[in-house]
């Protein structure tokens, strides 16, 4: 069975058709060649965003959804940033994909994040069971910058695209991702 990882590297999409420029108007070789180039070289990255913060079997799809994104809103993706621009996407469609799993009465919904801490395949990745109790400590704010940092090598200004703000705002919410995990992970290990 050839994944997206696989077809990427020969070349191919899977998951998602190839638009051509006559399906839709205002499309142009160019434009069909921007995105050809861009699916051939972040597909691997966008399934594998995917396959450690969801389900495996969920990933291509996703990855799929957010180049249809990309496509649909070529003229807005930053030349100079297409990375970070898609992982800001596919944080969104992330988003909607694990609120689309069940619908949950507002009044059963937890107090804390840690029913969804405790299932979360990101951070069941983890092997060592300290690390994985400080990251589950830290905001899920904090936890998704710091894992955008160390897991896709994001920093300054990529990060400043995927979360939204300036760069000097993206390197301060690292900092303070960065402490807050160092003081959990001091509580963790005082007897």
């Amino acid at each position: 069975m050839t994944t997206a990882i696989d077809a990427a590297d020969a070349g191919e999409t899977r998951g998602a058709q190839m638009p051509d420029e006559s399906a839709e108007p205002g499309a142009s070789p160019d434009d069909l060649a921007w995105f050809t180039l861009v699916a051939r070289e972040h597909s691997t990255a966008l399934v594998r965003y995917f396959a450690r913060r969801g389900p495996r079997q969920d990933a291509e799809d996703l990855a799929a959804d957010v180049f249809a994104t990309a496509w649909r809103r070529r003229d807005d993706v930053p030349r100079e940033a297409v990375l970070p621009w898609l992982y800001r996407t596919a944080g969104f469609v992330l988003a909607n994909h694990r609120r689309k799993l069940g619908d949950v009465p507002v009044e059963h919904l937890p107090d804390s994040e840690s029913g969804r801490v405790a299932d979360d395949p990101e951070l069941s990745a983890l092997f060592d069971d300290e690390l994985r109790g400080a990251l589950a400590s830290v905001g899920e704010r904090d936890r998704r910058i710091l894992l955008l940092h160390a897991w896709e090598g994001l920093d300054g200004a990529e990060l400043a695209t995927v979360l939204g703000i300036s760069r000097s705002g993206a390197d301060a919410a690292l900092s303070r991702a960065r402490k807050r995990l160092r003081e959990a992970w001091g509580e963790r290990l005082t007897f």
